[in-house]
C-alpha cells in the first residue's frame, strides 16, 4: 500500500539525505551565530567567519557526526511514544478510540485504527477493501477512523473531514464517509451539502457542527504527528496475534488466524 506522501516514508526509518544536508547547514548557520557576542549580532566579524567555515570544511564529519547523533536522539524519542502507544492500545483500547468513529463488531478482540485523508486516492482505494472485509469478518473485526488530512497537498482534505465529523453528530458518519471516497474527485462545499441533503441530515445543525469540529480533528492530527505517521492510509492493528502498525494487505491474514 503506498502513502499520498511517498512510499520512501518508513515508520522507523531514517531521514532522507536531503534533510541531513539542510540539517547540516543550519547547524552551520547555528555555529556561525552562536560564535559571535548577542550585543554585536546584526555585525559578523568576517574574518572570525571565514575560520568556522574553514574548520568545517577541513573537518565536514564532526557536523556530520553531530547532525546524526541528533537524528538518531529524536528517532530514539519517536520509537519511545510508539510504544508506549502499542502498550496503551494492548491495555486501553478504549481510551485510545476516544470518541472517534468506528464500525464492525464492538465485541471484537481486533480493532483496527485507520489514520485517512478524504482527499488521499490511495485512502479511497483502501477504502474499498476495508469495506470487504468489513463485510467478509463481521464478527472480526472493529475499524476506528483517525482523522490526519494532508493540508499541505490535499486543499479540500480539511474541509471534508470537517463535514463528516457534522455528518457524526447525526450519527451518519460512515455513510458520509463513503459519499466522501465515492465522490472523490468532486470534494467541494457543494458536494459536501448534497451529501447532507440527501442523507436527511438536520442542515441546520449540520451547518452549525461545521464550526465545532475542529478540536476533534486537531487532536487526531495531533496523535498522527506524536506517532511520527508518514502518510495516509496508515494503519495500527491490536489483534489476539499481532500488535503494531500493519499493512493493509496484512489484514486479511490476521483476520482469518486470529481466533
Amino acid at each position: 500500500m503506498s502513502f499520498c506522501m511517498g512510499t520512501l516514508f518508513h515508520w522507523f526509518s531514517p531521514l532522507f539525505q536531503y534533510l541531513r544536508i539542510w540539517t547540516a547547514i543550519g547547524l552551520l548557520c547555528l555555529v556561525v551565530t552562536w560564535s559571535f557576542p548577542a550585543q554585536a549580532s546584526s555585525t559578523i566579524d568576517p574574518q572570525l567567519e571565514q575560520q568556522v567555515l574553514q574548520i568545517i570544511r577541513e573537518h565536514p564529519e564532526v557536523v556530520i557526526e553531530s547532525v546524526q547523533a541528533y537524528q538518531q536522539q529524536q528517532q530514539q524519542k519517536v520509537k519511545q511514544v510508539q510504544q508506549a502507544f502499542l502498550e496503551d492500545f494492548k491495555k486501553n483500547p478504549q481510551t485510545v478510540i476516544g470518541k472517534s468513529p468506528t464500525t464492525g463488531s464492538t465485541q471484537s478482540k481486533t480493532v483496527l485504527i485507520e489514520f485517512s485523508d478524504f482527499q488521499c486516492p490511495y485512502c479511497a482505494e483502501a477504502h474499498k477493501t476495508l469495506k470487504e472485509l468489513l463485510v467478509n469478518y463481521p464478527d472480526k473485526l472493529r475499524l476506528v477512523y483517525k482523522n490526519f488530512p494532508l493540508i499541505s497537498i490535499h486543499s479540500e482534505a480539511l474541509p471534508a473531514a470537517t463535514a463528516a465529523w457534522a455528518a457524526y453528530q447525526q450519527g451518519k458518519f460512515w455513510e458520509y464517509h463513503d459519499a466522501l471516497f465515492t465522490n472523490q474527485k468532486q470534494l467541494g462545499e457543494s458536494l459536501y451539502l448534497d451529501i447532507a441533503k440527501k442523507l436527511n441530515l438536520d442542515l441546520g445543525k449540520f451547518k452549525r457542527d461545521l464550526t465545532l469540529a475542529t478540536p476533534a480533528i486537531k487532536n487526531d492530527i495531533q496523535l498522527a504527528e506524536k506517532l511520527a505517521v508518514p502518510g495516509t492510509p496508515f494503519f495500527v492493528i491490536n489483534s489476539p496475534i499481532f500488535s503494531g502498525v500493519v499493512q493493509l494487505e496484512d489484514i486479511k491474514r490476521i483476520l482469518t488466524d486470529a481466533n
